[in-house]
């Protein structure tokens, strides 16, 4: 299997509903001052702005060269029509997007999302030669019941389905547990490493050796500075899905540079 020192850690900030487009610019450029300090070229990073701001974190990026790839949250699988409110693949890759989120617990939880609908988003995004960061977790209930592994495997299953082996394993997988998300609950290094492990053998098994062994597999869920070494540390934990340390421009800085430092 692929060493996990061949795997370029990838740490993304997703700042969901948060920040104007001017905001944003401002967010961008503090942390871009935050990378000096550090050696970003040891880790890939994205940034995740509203789709209000995708535009001008762009041309942040673009103008001062940044070592920072452009995400998106969401997209719609249809390539155009008659969907109040959705973007598309396309016009995601016209902004110079490289990574979208697809089925984020958010958008599953709020918003209906299903795993036949995030399977047609990964497959949208690949079909625009853009990567994507397809998100499995799951809830209290069932980590307490021990349905850790029955739903996520289902979860990474279902939403890789439309996809082949190639593709597979030029996608990231986000192992956020949705009991972790904002509530200032960590899985503990060992726990989530034992669920990304789960992820890569399954792949492994589903798709070859060759697809797991390259897939990239992120933790998400309270991921902060304080931790995130501990994470790194795992050996198939390949980064991380930042949310609410990612609207500090410091953190997230200093969050690449452990990441990169660990690495």
């Amino acid at each position: 299997m692929k060493p996990k020192a061949l795997r370029k850690p990838l740490i993304s900030g997703n700042w969901k509903m948060n920040f104007s487009h001017l905001e944003a610019i401002n967010i961008v450029q503090k942390f871009s001052y935050g990378l000096g300090v550090s050696d970003p070229s040891r880790v890939d990073i994205t940034l995740h702005p509203p789709f209000t701001a995708l535009r001008s974190v762009q041309t942040v990026i673009d103008a001062d060269d940044l070592p920072i790839s452009l995400g998106a949250q969401d997209v719609h699988w249809e390539k155009s029509g008659a969907f109040t409110g959705e973007v598309s693949a396309e016009m995601l890759a016209k902004l110079n997007v490289s990574y979208v989120i697809v089925g984020h617990s958010e958008r599953r939880q709020y918003f209906g999302e299903t795993d036949e609908m995030v399977a047609k988003k990964a497959a949208a995004v690949h079909a625009f030669s853009m990567t994507p960061i397809v998100c499995v977790g799951e809830t209290l209930e069932e980590r307490d019941g021990g349905d850790t592994e029955g739903k996520v495997l289902g979860q990474l299953r279902a939403g890789l389905g439309l996809l082949d082996a190639d593709q597979i394993a030029r996608s990231v997988i986000a192992y956020e547990p949705i009991w972790a998300i904002g509530t200032g609950r960590t899985a503990t290094p060992e726990d989530a490493q034992k669920v990304c492990a789960s992820i890569r053998s399954a792949v492994a098994a589903d798709h070859g050796a060759a697809a797991g062994a390259s897939l990239r597999v992120q933790y998400g869920g309270s991921v902060k500075a304080a931790n995130i070494e501990a994470l790194m540390a795992q050996p198939d934990i390949d980064g991380a899905l930042v949310g609410g340390a990612s609207l500090d421009p410091a953190e997230l800085a200093d969050i690449v540079g452990r990441a990169a430092s660990a690495r």
